[in-house]
């Protein structure tokens, strides 16, 4: 099922509008969507898809020649004559579009460079050499992200060479309940809260069975798919090795912070942890009053939803459902599930109030939307939105994985934290989230699952 991505799809057809030539790249992590959304964009294009596997060179040439073969421009016989190296490839596609328009996708373009290290520099010398005669649409597509990504930066062969980049994200929940139309607005948002946003997780769920079923498919069988995924993406998403994986489990663990995270894998951390930021595997927070920059107070904590949840609720558990225990486990899952939801929920409560603020239903100035905390004694709010060059907070939010929540008692509470924020709006302003009810809540706004996950 492919469901949302206008953005992206919008990108890339302004890329193909570009006259003459276009060079774009295009990564995420991997299961996010991108070949789905690729070949979605090309469905009526002019196309030749190649998928990179990490073969030979010659085998992956050959394959390349067969692509370009059935493609249906008969340069030369490519069963006969395949394609010697790259720059024979890159000139034969060059030919094919010198009088229209054709669309090339390298897929898994890391996989190519793994065995042609020179690619990257033997491409940059054919593009600028030949893009100003031919109507080539090159497409460089990847899931090492961090491989990706570097490609952009300077002294990298193809800087400044791209006329499209473009980062492909995991759906945020209000893209992520397209995809679950049948359940309703609670049930998607823990569905969300479980899996993520990555589709093909979404994929995976059933909704005409129950939570527990679910879990008791996709978790607590051997070889279950979710619970050989959470193996699956330690192994290759945090590329940093071992020391990423021991700091993973431990902020999952609820070691937040960079003292107690370096105590549990016992060596600095500080570039391991730049690395996961930079993998969007975790996330680098500090209070949103504050210069992201300047201030040395941060917590980290695990961004993906999935990971979150197959390492600090799944993980443990492994052992005894390899053991065929799996039918009593998900009924333990299902019961820590209110536990893991609460930080799931505030997180989409926040993206939700990013999402009215864009809309400039918070007040035209918005220009943040973060947790916010202090120490001694310490408190937290779990939204503040900041507003304007001096990041004044205009408003104050809390989220709750609670079916229904009483304002008359919250608002109180969120009133004498929001005491010590600094140089808070005079009219500061107050939100509550649940998942289907605030009751006696005049006077503040109101978000439920329904305005997050709604259809």
């Amino acid at each position: 099922m492919f469901v949302n991505r206008s953005t992206e799809l919008a990108a890339l057809a302004r890329w193909w509008d570009l006259p003459g030539a276009s060079l774009g790249i295009v990564w995420g992590r991997r299961r996010v969507g991108k070949t789905a959304l690729l070949e979605h964009f090309a469905a009526d294009l002019p196309v030749v898809f190649h998928t990179a596997a990490g073969r030979p060179l010659a085998d992956e040439l050959q394959l390349l020649s067969r692509a370009v073969g059935s493609f249906g421009d008969r340069l030369r016989d490519f069963e006969a004559r395949p394609f010697a190296a790259w720059e024979d490839a890159l000139e034969a596609l060059a030919a094919a579009a010198r009088r229209r328009r054709l669309l090339v996708v390298l897929d898994e373009f890391p996989e190519l460079v793994r065995t042609s290290p020179d690619l990257p520099g033997r491409l940059r010398a054919f593009w600028d050499r030949a893009r100003g005669q031919t109507k080539l649409k090159l497409l460089l597509c990847g899931s090492a992200v961090r491989t990706m990504d570097a490609m952009r930066r300077e002294r990298e062969p193809l800087y400044g060479r791209f006329d499209l980049s473009l980062l492909v994200q995991p759906f945020r929940p209000h893209e992520a309940a397209r995809m679950l139309p049948a359940l309703d607005p609670a049930d998607r948002a823990l569905v969300w809260g479980i899996v993520g946003g990555v589709p093909l997780y979404l994929e995976w769920w059933d909704e005409r069975v129950s939570v527990s079923e679910n879990l008791l498919r996709l978790v607590c069988s051997p070889g279950g798919q979710l619970l050989t995924e959470g193996q699956l993406v330690l192994a290759t998403e945090a590329e940093s090795g071992d020391l990423a994986r021991l700091a993973l489990r431990a902020i999952a663990a609820g070691r937040t912070k960079h003292n107690e995270i370096e105590q549990a894998v016992r060596a600095d951390p500080t570039r391991t942890l730049e690395r996961l930021v930079e993998l969007q595997l975790v996330e680098r927070m500090v209070p949103v009053t504050e210069d992201p920059r300047r201030t040395r107070r941060r917590l980290y904590r695990v961004a993906d939803n999935f990971l979150a949840f197959w390492l600090s609720v799944v993980d443990r558990h492994r052992t005894a459902i390899e053991r065929g225990l799996g039918a009593n486990v998900a009924g333990v899952l299902a019961s820590e599930l209110d536990d893991h939801m609460g930080e799931r929920f505030e997180a989409a409560f926040r993206d939700h109030l990013a999402l009215l603020a864009a809309e400039g239903r918070l007040g035209e100035e918005v220009i943040d939307i973060g947790r916010w905390w202090a120490d001694s004694p310490s408190v937290e709010i779990d939204a503040v939105a900041v507003a304007g060059r001096s990041r004044t907070p205009v408003l104050a939010g809390e989220a709750k994985w609670s079916r229904r929540i009483d304002a008359r008692r919250l608002v109180p509470l969120l009133e004498r934290k929001s005491e010590r924020l600094p140089d808070a709006a005079a009219d500061l302003r107050y939100a509550l989230c649940a998942r289907e009810a605030v009751d006696h809540g005049e006077n503040i706004t109101v978000i439920t699952a329904a305005d997050i996950f709604g259809s």
